[in-house]
């Protein structure tokens, strides 16, 4: 047995088997392009396999050495891939520019940095593992963009004979001289390599009379800058100051590249994966720095606790007790996974999760309600009382006591909004019971939620939360 099929033997082992099959078919067929920066949640719908049984199986691969997980920050504007990090932990905190967008973006890990895997070059070796001998459009097809735009082969050709006036490789310390007609439009000449632009607003009436530009590249990020030019022949002087070989081109700035960068497909975000109980469980050590602050424009937390379980354990005794609670770590562990969510942390009897959507949290709290009851019916008793809290906002990803864990004012508000159960309630806040996914899973379960005002410890103003009988 060769070294790759003992590895696909061991991933067998500890991911879903269809879903370790789907994989070794494509690392044995799959075209070259297929294999460099797989979208997972492409590969969950055109292999029918359910996403999350797909990202546990590629982390498991990735865990394993078959495939390189890198985080890429995307452009939010044109998708291309700003920059491209084989940890979070080089993410970095200032914002990243797009030359062709001419715009800076902070890397929201939301929305703008994106999980994707590549096979490794121990494994498979493709084109892409060597970028700078692509040919030109493979480059900006393969490495420019990420896995978040739809580039088939019809549109991708007509990008290069509608969009594209010229384009051209230019070896390092070389200079080149194109000649073009500028059409009365708005048009780039646009490097991948050294993500640099330079603009040309063409407008007024054609002239005959020759213009010229010239376009120095280096290894600096030039700032992206305008130029007024008027419809007519152009002489463009193109000059690689850099140490590697540059790809520029020039487009013409209207529908057809529009429609082509608006063709946009789900892609699978670190807020997920930081969310994902998988990785949580295999890279524990490799999420984020000591000292690094991942800004989370939306997370829902969830957190559980058992009422009484001081009394419970004098009332039935310690081995009794242990068993019950044991077992209601196990239902609740198991909801939590099973829901798309990760457990940040036990503390005590109460379970801290995370979850990447509201109704997702809710589905979690109304199965671990239901049970608490279920393991009440087979013991005969009502020991297990559990109270839930669900709170959804922004927060700050960060390294505490070793492991990935989350900070700010809505963890304080989850945990308090627990707090509030008396009973085997649920209590959630304003923006989870405002999600119209949220109120379809009440609506079908006829649950009628009961709105008032609390006051939370540590929360100056009251807040208005809604029990869920």
């Amino acid at each position: 047995m060769s070294e790759v099929q003992a590895l696909f033997s061991v991933l067998r082992q500890t991911a879903d088997p269809p879903v370790a099959d789907a994989i070794q078919r494509l690392v044995e067929t799959g075209a070259d392009r297929d294999l460099n920066r797989i979208n997972l949640l492409d590969f969950s719908r055109k292999t029918g396999l359910p996403e999350e049984r797909v990202i546990a199986g590629f982390l498991h691969a990735s865990r394993l050495g078959l495939f390189d997980l890198t985080w890429n920050v995307l452009c939010p504007g044109c998708s291309g891939v700003l920059d491209a990090h084989s940890t979070l932990k080089s993410l970095r905190h200032d914002d990243y520019n797009c030359a062709l967008c001419a715009a800076g973006y902070e890397a929201s890990v939301d929305d703008y940095v994106e999980a994707a895997f590549t096979i490794s070059p121990r494994v498979r070796r493709i084109a892409a593992h060597d970028p700078n001998t692509l040919p030109l459009w493979e480059y900006a097809r393969q490495i420019f963009w990420s896995s978040g735009i739809e580039i088939d082969d019809e549109s991708f050709s007509r990008l290069i004979e509608e969009v594209t006036l010229d384009a051209i490789e230019l070896p390092p310390g070389e200079k080149a001289v194109l000649s073009l007609q500028l059409p009365n439009q708005f048009c780039i000449v646009f490097e991948p390599v050294t993500h640099s632009a330079q603009f040309l607003s063409i407008s007024g009436e054609p002239t005959r009379e020759r213009q010229h530009l010239s376009v120095i590249f280096t290894r600096q990020h030039a700032p992206t800058g305008t130029v007024e030019m008027r419809p007519g022949p152009l002489r463009l002087t193109l000059e690689n100051q850099s140490d590697v070989r540059v790809l520029p081109s020039v487009w013409v700035a209207g529908d057809a590249l529009h429609e082509l960068l608006g063709k946009r497909k789900p892609i699978l975000t670190a807020k997920r994966v930081l969310a994902n109980q998988t990785f949580r469980d295999v890279y524990k050590a490799d999420n984020l720095n000591i000292d690094q602050r991942l800004k989370i424009t939306s997370l829902t937390f969830l957190f559980t606790d058992l009422k009484g379980s001081t009394a419970l354990y004098e009332r039935v005794g310690d081995l009794a007790a242990f068993d019950l609670v044991r077992a209601h770590f196990h239902a609740l562990l198991e909801i939590i996974s099973s829901e798309a969510g990760a457990v940040v942390k036990t503390i005590g009897d109460a379970v801290m999760a995370t979850f990447v959507r509201p109704e997702q949290a809710l589905a979690a709290g109304l199965r671990m309600r239901a049970a608490m009851d279920a393991l009440n019916a087979q013991r005969g008793t009502k020991d297990l009382v559990l109270k839930i809290g669900i709170h959804e906002g922004p927060c700050l990803a960060v390294m505490l006591n070793e492991r990935q864990d989350y900070f700010g004012q809505t963890v304080n508000i989850a945990s308090r909004v627990q707090g509030l159960s008396m009973d085997q309630a649920i209590h959630v806040t304003g923006p989870v019971i405002e999600t119209p996914e949220v109120a379809d899973i009440l609506s079908k379960a006829s649950i009628t939620p009961i709105r008032k005002h609390a006051a939370l410890r540590g929360i100056t103003d009251k807040v208005v939360v809604f029990e869920i009988p």
